[in-house]
C-alpha cells in the first residue's frame, strides 16, 4: 500500500470542559443538576462542546456570522450622506484616496486643508493610496480630483464599504484570533470557550456601528494593537514594538495605549533584574520602525525636491518651524524640505488649536462644561491643555506604575483598559468614537480567567452597552438608529445582559463560588444605569427638548455616559491591582511580620 503524499489534518480533541472547570460559559441547572449554557452565545456553540471538531470549521462559522453583521450594517447610510457642504467622515476618507493618488507626496499634508485636509499619520495615507489606486481601476470618476467631492454614487458606497471589511479581515480579525488564543493558553482556557470570547469580541456593537455604519477604519489600528498585545503574551517584545508603531502610524489615537505599553516593556527590562540588551533592542527596533514608517514620505520628498516641485500656492510653513534653530529652519538648508514635511505632518496629526473637545463626548470636560457645573470657555486653550495633561497623567499613573513594577502578561488587559479610560475621560481633543479604545482591552477580559462569569461579564457588558448608548446621538444623525438598536440588543441578548435578560444579576443556577457573583453595589449601579438609559431613550423619542435648550437630551446622554465610564475606569484599575498580585504580596508581608 502506497503511503499518502500528505499528512492529513488532525481534528481537534473533544472539548473537555465542565461546569466546575468552566470559564463561566456553563452552569448547572438548579433542579436537574444538568449542565447547560449560561447564556445564548454559549448555546450557539453548544453542539460543538465535547465533540471532535476542526478548529477551522468553528473559525469559519464565526467569521461567516460576524461578516453578516458587518455587511448588513453597511446597507444603511453613512456619515454625511447627501448632507452638504462638508458631508462627513465618508467623504473625508474618499477625499484622502483621491488626494494621495493624484498629488505628489509633498502636497499630501498641505493640500486644501479646509476640505478634509489629511490629519492622520503616514500609514493611513499609504492605505488610502492603495485603496484609491484599486478604486480608480474600477471607476476613475469616484476619485476624480475636485470633481468627485461629495459623491453619493451607489457603486462608490459598495467599494468603500468593501475596503473596510477587507482591511479588517486582513489586520483585525487574524490579530483577534491570535490574541484570544494566546490568552486562552496563558489562562488555561478551553478552546471551546475561547471561541465564544472571540465571537463576543468580533460582534462588539460599537465597533461595527462606527466602522461599518458611520464609516471609519478604526479596526486597522485596533488590529495592530491586538497584534502587539498578542506578541507580548507570546514573549515576542520586539515584534510587539513593530506592531504598536504600526498602530500609532495608522491612527494617533493609539497613544491611549502608549504609556501602558511603554511601562510594561520598561518594567520587563528592569524586573526581576536589569536586562540592558533587551532595553537596547526595544529602543532600536522602535526607532527603526518609526523611520521605516516615514521612509516613503521622505523618499517622495527627495524625488519632489529633485524635480524642484514647489508646495501648493496656499501652503504656509508649519508653526513648529519657527521654533527651530536658524540653520535648520532656513530654506537654504539641505534638510529644509524634510523638516518641513515632518513638522507639517506633526502639526496636522496633533491639532491642539481645535480646543479641548469636539461635539458632545461623554468625558469629564464635556460633562463639566455642558451641564453648567463650570464653564470652561473662560479659560485659554493653553490653560485647558495643561489642565488636561495633569489630570490625564494623574489618571494613568496608577495602572502604568503597576505595569512597570509588576510586568506580568495577566496585568496587560485591565491596565491597558484603565489607561485608555483615563485618556478618554481626561484627555485633550477626545471624540465620542475614541471610546472604542478602552473597550478593546476591557472586552479581552472575557477570554481570561473567569471572564464569562457574572463578575466579569456583567462589567464588560455594562461598558459595551453604555458605550453604544453614548454613540447614539452621532448614529441618529447618520440615520443608524435601527442598526443601533438591533446590534446592541443582539449583543446584549447573546451575553444575557440587560435589557434583554437579568440572569447575570439574578441567576438562580449554581455558580462556581461567591467570587463569580457581582457585588450588590455593582448590581445597583448597573441596573440604575440601564434604567437611566432606557428612560432616556423613551424621553428622547417622545418628548421635545425645552425651547432654548435643543441639546438637553444630548447633555443628559453625556452625563449618564461620563458617570458610567468613570466607574468603569475604577473597576479596571481595581482589576489591575488584583492581577498585579500586589494585595497578595501585602498579605504575605503581614503574615511574616506576625510570625
Amino acid at each position: 500500500m502506497s503511503t499518502p503524499s500528505h499528512r492529513p489534518r488532525k481534528k481537534s480533541r473533544a472539548s473537555e470542559v465542565h461546569a466546575a472547570t468552566s470559564n463561566g460559559s456553563i452552569m448547572l441547572d438548579a433542579t436537574s443538576s444538568r449542565e447547560r449554557p449560561a447564556f445564548p452565545l454559549a448555546a450557539f456553540f453548544w453542539p460543538t462542546k465535547g465533540v471532535p471538531t476542526s478548529s477551522w470549521v468553528i473559525l469559519s462559522s464565526i467569521l461567516m456570522l460576524t461578516d453578516l453583521f458587518r455587511w448588513t450594517t453597511g446597507f444603511w447610510p453613512y456619515s454625511g450622506r447627501a448632507r452638504p457642504p462638508m458631508h462627513g467622515d465618508f467623504e473625508a476618507q474618499r477625499h484622502w484616496m483621491e488626494l494621495t493618488i493624484h498629488l505628489p507626496m509633498t502636497h499630501w499634508y498641505f493640500h486644501d486643508l479646509e476640505w478634509w485636509g489629511l490629519d492622520y499619520p503616514p500609514l493611513t495615507a499609504y492605505h488610502s493610496w492603495i485603496c484609491g489606486q484599486i478604486g480608480s481601476l474600477l471607476n476613475p470618476d469616484w476619485f476624480a480630483l475636485y470633481l468627485s467631492r461629495g459623491s453619493d454614487d451607489h457603486g462608490l458606497k459598495v467599494f468603500m464599504r468593501a475596503t473596510v471589511v477587507i482591511s479588517e479581515y486582513l489586520i483585525y480579525t487574524p490579530a483577534a484570533v491570535i490574541c484570544i488564543r494566546q490568552l486562552g493558553r496563558m489562562h488555561n482556557i478551553n478552546p471551546w470557550e475561547s471561541s465564544i470570547a472571540l465571537t463576543a469580541l468580533l460582534v462588539q456593537p460599537s465597533t461595527i456601528l462606527i466602522d461599518h455604519g458611520h464609516f471609519q477604519y478604526n479596526t486597522v489600528m485596533l488590529g495592530f494593537t491586538l497584534a502587539s498585545i498578542a506578541s507580548l503574551y507570546a514573549g515576542r517584545r520586539l515584534w510587539s514594538c513593530v506592531f504598536f508603531v504600526c498602530a500609532l502610524g495608522f491612527k494617533q489615537m493609539a497613544l491611549f495605549y502608549a504609556p501602558a505599553m511603554a511601562a510594561y516593556l520598561a518594567g520587563s527590562c528592569v524586573f526581576p533584574r536589569l536586562n540592558f540588551p533587551r532595553l537596547l533592542g526595544i529602543a532600536i527596533i522602535t526607532l527603526a520602525s518609526f523611520a521605516f514608517l516615514f521612509l516613503p514620505l521622505l523618499l517622495g520628498t527627495t524625488f519632489d525636491t529633485y524635480r524642484s516641485l514647489p508646495l501648493p500656492a496656499t501652503a504656509t510653513p508649519p508653526p513648529l518651524l519657527a521654533s527651530l534653530p536658524a540653520f535648520l529652519g532656513s530654506e537654504k538648508s539641505i534638510l529644509y524640505p524634510y523638516i518641513t514635511q515632518f513638522l507639517q505632518a506633526v502639526h496636522r496629526i496633533f491639532p491642539f488649536a481645535r480646543g479641548l473637545f469636539e461635539d458632545k463626548v461623554a468625558n469629564i470636560w464635556c460633562f463639566v462644561h455642558s451641564t453648567g457645573l463650570h464653564k470652561l470657555s473662560a479659560y485659554s486653550a493653553s490653560t485647558l491643555s495643561r489642565a488636561s495633561l495633569l489630570l490625564t497623567l494623574a489618571s494613568i499613573a496608577p495602572p502604568c506604575a503597576l505595569l512597570f513594577l509588576f510586568p506580568r502578561p495577566q496585568l496587560l488587559a485591565p491596565a491597558l483598559a484603565a489607561t485608555a479610560w483615563g485618556f478618554f475621560l481626561c484627555g485633550f481633543q477626545v471624540h465620542e468614537k475614541n471610546v472604542l479604545l478602552p473597550l478593546l482591552p476591557m472586552t479581552l477580559l472575557l477570554a481570561g480567567k473567569d471572564g464569562m462569569k457574572p463578575s466579569a461579564r456583567g462589567w464588560v457588558g455594562y461598558a459595551n452597552v453604555l458605550a453604544a448608548f453614548t454613540l447614539f446621538p452621532l448614529l441618529k444623525r447618520d440615520e443608524l438608529r435601527i442598526p443601533y438598536f438591533v446590534l446592541t440588543g443582539l449583543w446584549s441578548w447573546l451575553l444575557a445582559l440587560p435589557p434583554t435578560s437579568l440572569t447575570v444579576y439574578f441567576g438562580s443556577t449554581a455558580r462556581s463560588g461567591e467570587e463569580a457573583e457581582l457585588h450588590w453595589t455593582s448590581k445597583v449601579l448597573h441596573l440604575g444605569t440601564y434604567a437611566a438609559m432606557i428612560g432616556w431613550h423613551v424621553v428622547e423619542a417622545f418628548v421635545e427638548p425645552p425651547e432654548g435648550k435643543p441639546d438637553l437630551w444630548v447633555v443628559a446622554n453625556v452625563s449618564i455616559g461620563a458617570a458610567g465610564f468613570g466607574v468603569c475606569y475604577l473597576w479596571c484599575l481595581w482589576q489591575s491591582v488584583v492581577a498585579s498580585r500586589l494585595l497578595e504580596e501585602g498579605r504575605r508581608e503581614t503574615a511574616k511580620e506576625k510570625q
